[in-house]
Protein backbone atom coordinates (compact mmCIF):
# COMPACT_ATOMS: atom_id res chain seq x y z
CA UNK A 1 0.00 0.00 0.00
CA UNK A 2 1.34 3.34 -0.82
CA UNK A 3 1.22 5.79 1.94
CA UNK A 4 0.50 9.42 1.69
CA UNK A 5 2.65 11.72 1.65
CA UNK A 6 3.33 13.89 4.95
CA UNK A 7 1.51 17.28 4.46
CA UNK A 8 4.32 20.14 4.49
CA UNK A 9 2.48 22.96 2.00
CA UNK A 10 0.80 25.79 3.57
CA UNK A 11 -1.37 27.19 0.90
CA UNK A 12 -2.33 30.07 3.14
CA UNK A 13 0.75 31.57 5.74
CA UNK A 14 -1.58 31.66 8.65
CA UNK A 15 -3.11 28.62 8.53
CA UNK A 16 -1.21 24.94 9.32
CA UNK A 17 -0.52 22.57 6.01
CA UNK A 18 -3.83 20.78 4.63
CA UNK A 19 -4.26 17.67 4.74
CA UNK A 20 -3.93 16.81 8.48
CA UNK A 21 -7.99 16.68 8.91
CA UNK A 22 -8.13 13.78 6.21
CA UNK A 23 -5.08 12.03 7.89
CA UNK A 24 -6.60 12.45 11.33
CA UNK A 25 -9.82 10.33 9.82
CA UNK A 26 -7.87 7.44 9.92
CA UNK A 27 -6.90 8.11 13.69
CA UNK A 28 -4.81 9.84 15.71
CA UNK A 29 -1.81 7.77 14.64
CA UNK A 30 -1.58 7.74 10.97
CA UNK A 31 1.03 6.34 8.63
CA UNK A 32 3.16 8.76 6.23
CA UNK A 33 5.87 8.78 3.51
CA UNK A 34 8.43 10.85 4.35
CA UNK A 35 9.62 12.82 1.35
CA UNK A 36 12.91 10.54 1.44
CA UNK A 37 10.31 7.88 1.11
CA UNK A 38 10.55 6.04 4.54
CA UNK A 39 7.65 5.27 6.45
CA UNK A 40 6.62 7.32 9.64
CA UNK A 41 3.97 7.69 12.34
CA UNK A 42 2.27 10.95 11.89
CA UNK A 43 0.19 11.81 15.39
CA UNK A 44 -2.28 14.35 14.65
CA UNK A 45 -4.33 13.68 18.22
CA UNK A 46 -4.34 16.33 20.80
CA UNK A 47 -3.67 13.64 23.74
CA UNK A 48 -1.81 11.28 21.61
CA UNK A 49 0.86 14.24 20.73
CA UNK A 50 0.57 15.28 24.59
CA UNK A 51 1.48 11.84 26.10
CA UNK A 52 4.40 11.36 23.21
CA UNK A 53 5.94 14.02 23.34
CA UNK A 54 6.35 13.16 27.84
CA UNK A 55 7.12 9.85 26.83
CA UNK A 56 11.09 9.03 27.10
CA UNK A 57 11.25 6.39 24.63
CA UNK A 58 10.73 8.78 22.34
CA UNK A 59 14.43 10.30 21.55
CA UNK A 60 15.10 13.79 20.09
CA UNK A 61 19.25 12.63 19.15
CA UNK A 62 19.05 13.68 15.44
CA UNK A 63 22.48 12.24 15.39
CA UNK A 64 21.25 8.83 14.89
CA UNK A 65 21.05 7.95 11.52
CA UNK A 66 17.21 6.69 11.45
CA UNK A 67 16.36 10.10 12.77
CA UNK A 68 13.48 11.30 10.69
CA UNK A 69 14.04 14.86 8.91
CA UNK A 70 10.71 16.52 7.55
CA UNK A 71 11.03 18.75 4.86
CA UNK A 72 12.13 21.86 5.17
CA UNK A 73 13.06 25.50 3.72
CA UNK A 74 16.48 24.56 2.42
CA UNK A 75 16.43 20.72 2.50
CA UNK A 76 18.62 18.69 3.53
CA UNK A 77 20.09 17.11 7.24
CA UNK A 78 19.87 19.24 10.30
CA UNK A 79 23.55 21.12 10.23
CA UNK A 80 26.51 19.80 12.67
CA UNK A 81 26.15 23.03 15.14
CA UNK A 82 22.65 21.33 16.52
CA UNK A 83 23.72 17.82 16.59
CA UNK A 84 24.10 16.61 20.01
CA UNK A 85 22.92 20.47 21.30
CA UNK A 86 19.83 20.95 23.24
CA UNK A 87 16.64 20.33 21.15
CA UNK A 88 18.95 17.50 19.32
CA UNK A 89 19.85 15.30 21.84
CA UNK A 90 18.77 12.99 24.94
CA UNK A 91 19.16 13.62 28.70
CA UNK A 92 22.01 13.37 30.57
CA UNK A 93 23.19 15.62 27.95
CA UNK A 94 19.93 17.30 27.54
CA UNK A 95 19.55 17.90 31.29
CA UNK A 96 22.99 19.31 31.80
CA UNK A 97 22.58 21.89 28.58
CA UNK A 98 19.60 23.09 29.55
CA UNK A 99 20.43 23.75 33.21
CA UNK A 100 22.53 25.94 31.88
CA UNK A 101 20.03 28.35 30.40
CA UNK A 102 16.74 27.57 32.41
CA UNK A 103 17.70 30.04 35.42
CA UNK A 104 18.61 32.96 32.33
CA UNK A 105 14.84 32.35 31.07
CA UNK A 106 12.37 31.84 33.87
CA UNK A 107 9.36 33.90 33.67
CA UNK A 108 10.76 36.50 36.47
CA UNK A 109 13.24 37.04 34.06
CA UNK A 110 11.23 37.78 31.46
CA UNK A 111 9.06 39.67 32.98
CA UNK A 112 12.25 41.81 34.31
CA UNK A 113 13.15 42.98 31.28
CA UNK A 114 9.90 43.81 30.09
CA UNK A 115 10.80 47.62 30.28
CA UNK A 116 13.98 47.01 28.10
CA UNK A 117 12.13 44.89 25.54
CA UNK A 118 9.22 47.86 25.48
CA UNK A 119 11.63 50.24 24.61
CA UNK A 120 12.84 48.03 22.00
CA UNK A 121 9.73 47.70 20.19
CA UNK A 122 8.75 51.97 20.70
CA UNK A 123 12.18 52.11 18.64
CA UNK A 124 11.24 50.49 16.06
CA UNK A 125 7.71 51.53 15.98
CA UNK A 126 9.31 55.19 15.86
CA UNK A 127 11.33 54.35 13.27
CA UNK A 128 9.01 53.52 11.02
CA UNK A 129 6.69 56.50 11.44
CA UNK A 130 9.77 59.09 10.86
CA UNK A 131 9.95 57.48 7.47
CA UNK A 132 6.67 57.57 6.12
CA UNK A 133 3.02 56.43 6.36
CA UNK A 134 3.71 52.70 5.20
CA UNK A 135 6.56 49.52 5.88
CA UNK A 136 6.96 46.20 5.36
CA UNK A 137 6.13 45.28 8.85
CA UNK A 138 8.24 42.01 8.40
CA UNK A 139 11.33 43.24 7.70
CA UNK A 140 10.58 46.63 9.62
CA UNK A 141 9.30 45.44 12.87
CA UNK A 142 8.79 41.57 12.95
CA UNK A 143 12.02 40.93 12.65
CA UNK A 144 14.61 43.31 13.89
CA UNK A 145 12.40 43.01 17.48
CA UNK A 146 13.25 39.92 18.70
CA UNK A 147 16.64 39.94 16.26
CA UNK A 148 17.51 42.65 18.37
CA UNK A 149 16.21 41.02 21.89
CA UNK A 150 18.40 37.76 21.09
CA UNK A 151 21.47 40.19 20.37
CA UNK A 152 21.60 41.91 23.46
CA UNK A 153 20.41 38.73 25.74
CA UNK A 154 23.65 37.14 23.81
CA UNK A 155 25.86 39.86 24.06
CA UNK A 156 26.05 40.64 20.83
CA UNK A 157 28.16 44.47 20.27
CA UNK A 158 25.54 46.89 19.62
CA UNK A 159 27.77 47.63 16.11
CA UNK A 160 27.30 44.38 14.99
CA UNK A 161 23.19 44.35 14.99
CA UNK A 162 23.03 45.50 11.51
CA UNK A 163 25.24 42.51 10.12
CA UNK A 164 22.92 40.41 12.67
CA UNK A 165 19.86 41.26 11.85
CA UNK A 166 20.78 40.71 7.51
CA UNK A 167 21.83 37.50 8.39
CA UNK A 168 19.12 36.66 10.65
CA UNK A 169 16.84 37.71 7.93
CA UNK A 170 18.60 35.85 5.42
CA UNK A 171 18.45 32.65 7.42
CA UNK A 172 14.82 32.13 6.94
CA UNK A 173 15.15 32.22 2.95
CA UNK A 174 15.52 28.93 1.60
CA UNK A 175 17.99 29.77 -1.15
CA UNK A 176 20.06 32.14 0.91
CA UNK A 177 19.54 30.20 4.14
CA UNK A 178 22.60 28.18 4.69
CA UNK A 179 25.01 30.74 3.44
CA UNK A 180 23.74 32.94 5.90
CA UNK A 181 23.81 30.07 8.61
CA UNK A 182 27.70 30.08 7.51
CA UNK A 183 28.30 33.27 8.30
CA UNK A 184 26.05 33.56 10.97
CA UNK A 185 28.42 30.63 12.93
CA UNK A 186 31.78 32.02 11.48
CA UNK A 187 31.01 35.47 13.21
CA UNK A 188 29.46 33.91 16.38
CA UNK A 189 33.22 31.87 16.93
CA UNK A 190 34.81 35.32 16.43
CA UNK A 191 32.47 36.69 18.90
CA UNK A 192 33.61 34.27 21.46
CA UNK A 193 37.53 34.14 21.04
CA UNK A 194 36.97 38.16 21.35
CA UNK A 195 35.07 37.74 24.58
CA UNK A 196 37.13 35.14 25.87
CA UNK A 197 39.93 37.84 25.52
CA UNK A 198 37.59 41.00 26.71
CA UNK A 199 35.11 39.52 28.31
CA UNK A 200 31.13 41.39 28.27
CA UNK A 201 27.57 41.76 29.63
CA UNK A 202 25.67 38.49 28.28
CA UNK A 203 24.67 35.14 28.20
CA UNK A 204 27.64 34.07 26.01
CA UNK A 205 29.72 35.65 28.61
CA UNK A 206 28.33 33.81 31.53
CA UNK A 207 28.40 30.91 29.79
CA UNK A 208 32.21 31.02 29.07
CA UNK A 209 32.65 32.37 32.44
CA UNK A 210 30.99 28.85 33.71
CA UNK A 211 33.81 27.42 33.21
CA UNK A 212 32.55 23.56 32.86
CA UNK A 213 31.66 24.74 28.98
CA UNK A 214 33.94 24.12 26.34
CA UNK A 215 33.22 26.90 23.37
CA UNK A 216 32.21 24.88 20.81
CA UNK A 217 28.86 23.69 23.11
CA UNK A 218 28.64 27.49 23.89
CA UNK A 219 28.49 28.18 19.57
CA UNK A 220 25.96 25.88 19.41
CA UNK A 221 23.67 27.30 22.28
CA UNK A 222 23.70 30.42 20.78
CA UNK A 223 22.73 28.99 16.92
CA UNK A 224 20.40 27.03 19.01
CA UNK A 225 18.89 30.26 20.83
CA UNK A 226 19.22 32.26 17.45
CA UNK A 227 16.94 29.74 15.50
CA UNK A 228 14.96 28.00 17.92
CA UNK A 229 13.95 31.43 19.49
CA UNK A 230 14.26 34.52 17.00
CA UNK A 231 12.60 32.41 13.50
CA UNK A 232 9.21 31.33 15.76
CA UNK A 233 8.97 34.87 16.93
CA UNK A 234 9.41 37.21 13.79
CA UNK A 235 6.70 34.66 12.14
CA UNK A 236 4.48 34.94 15.20
CA UNK A 237 4.24 39.07 15.22
CA UNK A 238 4.24 39.09 11.27
CA UNK A 239 1.21 36.65 11.31
CA UNK A 240 -0.61 37.59 14.47
CA UNK A 241 -0.55 41.04 12.69
CA UNK A 242 -1.75 39.85 9.61
CA UNK A 243 -5.06 37.82 11.14
CA UNK A 244 -5.34 41.01 13.08
CA UNK A 245 -5.32 43.08 9.98
CA UNK A 246 -8.38 41.14 8.61
CA UNK A 247 -10.06 40.93 11.63
CA UNK A 248 -11.13 44.23 13.63
CA UNK A 249 -12.62 41.81 16.61
CA UNK A 250 -8.82 40.41 16.72
CA UNK A 251 -7.62 43.99 16.84
CA UNK A 252 -9.87 45.39 19.10
CA UNK A 253 -8.71 42.61 21.87
CA UNK A 254 -4.90 42.82 20.65
CA UNK A 255 -5.74 46.81 22.17
CA UNK A 256 -7.00 45.69 25.19
CA UNK A 257 -5.09 45.15 28.12
CA UNK A 258 -7.23 42.71 29.65
CA UNK A 259 -8.53 40.30 26.42
CA UNK A 260 -4.45 40.20 24.93
CA UNK A 261 -2.94 37.19 26.77
CA UNK A 262 -6.28 35.42 25.94
CA UNK A 263 -5.97 36.05 21.96
CA UNK A 264 -2.38 35.88 22.15
CA UNK A 265 -2.44 32.31 23.17
CA UNK A 266 -5.41 31.57 20.75
CA UNK A 267 -3.04 33.27 17.87
CA UNK A 268 -0.66 30.88 19.30
CA UNK A 269 -2.79 27.88 19.21
CA UNK A 270 -4.43 28.74 15.71
CA UNK A 271 -1.29 29.78 13.33
CA UNK A 272 0.87 26.45 14.66
CA UNK A 273 4.16 28.37 13.71
CA UNK A 274 5.87 25.01 14.57
CA UNK A 275 4.43 22.11 12.92
CA UNK A 276 6.08 19.03 13.60
CA UNK A 277 8.33 17.64 16.32
CA UNK A 278 10.35 14.35 15.14
CA UNK A 279 11.52 11.75 17.19
CA UNK A 280 12.69 8.46 17.83
CA UNK A 281 11.25 5.12 18.85
CA UNK A 282 13.78 3.62 21.60
CA UNK A 283 11.30 1.30 22.33
CA UNK A 284 7.99 -0.61 21.16
CA UNK A 285 5.29 2.02 22.09
CA UNK A 286 1.34 1.04 22.50
CA UNK A 287 -0.96 4.51 21.65
CA UNK A 288 -4.42 4.41 20.39
CA UNK A 289 -4.45 0.76 19.65
CA UNK A 290 -1.95 1.28 17.32
CA UNK A 291 2.35 0.13 17.98
CA UNK A 292 5.14 1.84 17.48
CA UNK A 293 8.05 0.16 17.15
CA UNK A 294 11.81 0.27 18.60
CA UNK A 295 13.44 2.51 15.99
CA UNK A 296 10.13 4.15 13.73
CA UNK A 297 10.28 7.36 13.25
CA UNK A 298 7.34 9.46 14.76
CA UNK A 299 6.64 12.91 13.61
CA UNK A 300 4.21 14.74 16.55
CA UNK A 301 1.72 16.94 14.62
CA UNK A 302 1.83 19.68 16.55
CA UNK A 303 -0.15 22.04 14.19
CA UNK A 304 -2.55 19.14 13.74
CA UNK A 305 -2.93 18.56 17.71
CA UNK A 306 -4.04 22.05 18.19
CA UNK A 307 -6.38 21.72 15.54
CA UNK A 308 -8.28 18.59 17.15
CA UNK A 309 -11.58 19.09 17.55
CA UNK A 310 -10.89 16.71 20.58
CA UNK A 311 -9.05 19.24 21.97
CA UNK A 312 -11.03 22.85 21.14
CA UNK A 313 -14.69 22.91 19.67
CA UNK A 314 -14.56 24.33 15.98
CA UNK A 315 -10.61 24.35 16.39
CA UNK A 316 -10.80 26.17 12.37
CA UNK A 317 -12.05 29.41 13.40
CA UNK A 318 -9.79 32.33 15.64
CA UNK A 319 -11.47 32.63 18.24
CA UNK A 320 -9.93 35.82 20.48
CA UNK A 321 -12.16 35.38 23.42
CA UNK A 322 -11.35 31.60 23.36
CA UNK A 323 -9.74 30.35 26.82
CA UNK A 324 -6.91 27.86 25.83
CA UNK A 325 -4.63 25.77 28.03
CA UNK A 326 -1.65 23.59 27.46
CA UNK A 327 -1.53 24.37 23.38
CA UNK A 328 1.24 22.55 21.66
CA UNK A 329 2.69 26.10 20.39
CA UNK A 330 5.36 25.61 22.02
CA UNK A 331 6.20 21.89 22.69
CA UNK A 332 5.67 19.96 25.78
CA UNK A 333 7.74 17.64 28.20
CA UNK A 334 11.37 18.11 28.53
CA UNK A 335 11.84 19.85 25.23
CA UNK A 336 9.01 22.13 25.61
CA UNK A 337 10.64 25.72 24.67
CA UNK A 338 12.63 26.87 27.11
CA UNK A 339 12.58 30.70 26.32
CA UNK A 340 8.69 30.52 26.09
CA UNK A 341 8.00 32.97 28.73
CA UNK A 342 10.47 35.30 26.68
CA UNK A 343 8.62 34.80 23.50
CA UNK A 344 5.06 35.82 25.58
CA UNK A 345 6.17 39.20 26.72
CA UNK A 346 7.96 39.98 22.89
CA UNK A 347 4.29 38.86 21.43
CA UNK A 348 2.69 41.20 23.80
CA UNK A 349 4.29 44.26 23.98
CA UNK A 350 4.54 44.08 20.19
CA UNK A 351 0.78 43.85 19.59
CA UNK A 352 -0.12 46.20 22.14
CA UNK A 353 2.40 48.73 20.57
CA UNK A 354 1.51 47.89 16.61
CA UNK A 355 -2.67 48.46 17.79
CA UNK A 356 -2.09 50.85 20.28
CA UNK A 357 0.13 53.59 18.65
CA UNK A 358 -1.17 52.81 14.80
CA UNK A 359 -4.80 52.77 15.17
CA UNK A 360 -5.68 53.17 11.38
CA UNK A 361 -2.57 50.48 10.93
CA UNK A 362 -3.83 48.47 7.45
CA UNK A 363 -2.51 46.51 4.32
CA UNK A 364 -1.22 48.29 1.81
CA UNK A 365 -2.36 44.88 -0.51
CA UNK A 366 -4.79 42.59 -0.98
CA UNK A 367 -4.30 39.52 1.09
CA UNK A 368 -4.13 37.07 -2.01
CA UNK A 369 -1.17 39.54 -3.28
CA UNK A 370 0.79 39.22 -0.25
CA UNK A 371 4.32 37.25 -1.04
CA UNK A 372 4.93 33.99 0.29
CA UNK A 373 8.05 32.00 -0.18
CA UNK A 374 7.79 28.23 1.18
CA UNK A 375 5.00 28.66 3.29
CA UNK A 376 6.40 31.89 5.23
CA UNK A 377 4.84 35.43 4.78
CA UNK A 378 8.53 37.55 3.23
CA UNK A 379 6.85 40.63 3.10
CA UNK A 380 3.76 42.43 4.74
CA UNK A 381 3.59 45.93 3.15
CA UNK A 382 1.14 48.07 5.58
CA UNK A 383 -0.30 51.86 5.69
CA UNK A 384 -1.48 54.04 8.67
Amino acid sequence: MTLPELPTRRECPHLPPSGYDELRADGPLTRVRLPDGRPAWLVTGYAEARALLADPRLSSDRSHPDFPVPARPGGGRPRPAFLGTLIGTDPPAHDRQRRLLAARFTARRAAALRPWIRRVVDERIDRMTATGRSADLVADFALPVPSTVICGLLGVPYDDHAFFEEQARLRLDPEHGPDAMQRLTEYLTDLLRRKEKRPGDGLLDELLADGTVDRATVLSLALVLLVAGHGSSANMIALGALAALTRPDLAAALRDTRARPAATEELLRHLSVVTIAPRRATADITVAGRTVHIDDAVLVGLAAADHDPGYVEAPERLDPGRTVRGHLAFGHGIHQCLGQSLARVELDLAYEALFTRLPTLRLAVPVDRLPVRHGLLAELPVAW
